[in-house]
């Protein structure tokens, strides 16, 4: 999960997909789209990349000809989907995992994956996670991994019928996915240093 920084407001304006489209951004810029306003990323470590690149490596080999498909970011999560390119929410979590093929459009994902992992920053607030986690679980995500290189540890949410729950799992354990049948994440290779 990158830093947040909102965007300059043009007048309090609200953004819709539509909008973002046209932005025409520079290598590299990269903006997220929660509820109609624009966050600037700043860009991943070196640490970020190499747990991103490990966990994206174990679910692509397990997935490998199986019809569940995994992206990584740069990759435009459009939570509540809608046709005209009136949504006004796009997100780009670090990995997402979509099992609705249906899903699955040119620009990207065109509604909740099955499972997101966002890698969290040390200057991220409790604020900016607990706003992607209330996020998912209305899009109807049905688990998300908050990964923590500092702590070496992954917190589990899982959201059903509107409920969560949580565990935590730690460097060094394997970590099973609920929403994805029979892939699980070695953690001890995720946190080798």
């Amino acid at each position: 999960m990158s830093d947040l920084v909102p965007k300059k407001e043009e007048n309090g304006r609200h953004f819709t997909y539509a909008d973002y489209r046209q932005w025409g951004l520079k290598e590299g810029e990269r903006y997220e789209l929660v509820k109609g306003v624009a966050y600037a990323m700043a860009g991943p470590n070196d640490a970020h990349q190499a747990i991103s690149g490990e966990i994206f490596r174990q679910i692509a080999n397990y997935l490998h000809g199986k019809p569940c498909k995994v992206r990584n970011a740069p990759y435009d999560v459009r939570l509540f989907f809608e046709e005209d390119e009136s949504d006004d929410t796009v997100v780009q979590p670090d990995i997402s995992v979509i099992c609705d093929p249906r899903k699955l459009g040119s620009e990207g994902c065109r509604g909740a994956p099955n499972l997101v992992i966002e890698i969290l920053s040390p200057s991220n607030s409790s604020v900016e996670y607990l706003r992607k986690l209330n996020l998912y679980l209305k899009a109807g995500v049905r688990e998300f991994w908050a990964v923590s290189p500092d702590d070496k540890t992954v917190q589990v949410s899982i959201f059903e019928e509107g409920v969560s729950a949580w565990k935590t799992y730690e460097a060094g354990t394997v970590l099973p996915s609920v929403a994805i049948e029979g892939l699980s994440v070695n953690l001890s290779d995720v946190f080798a240093e």
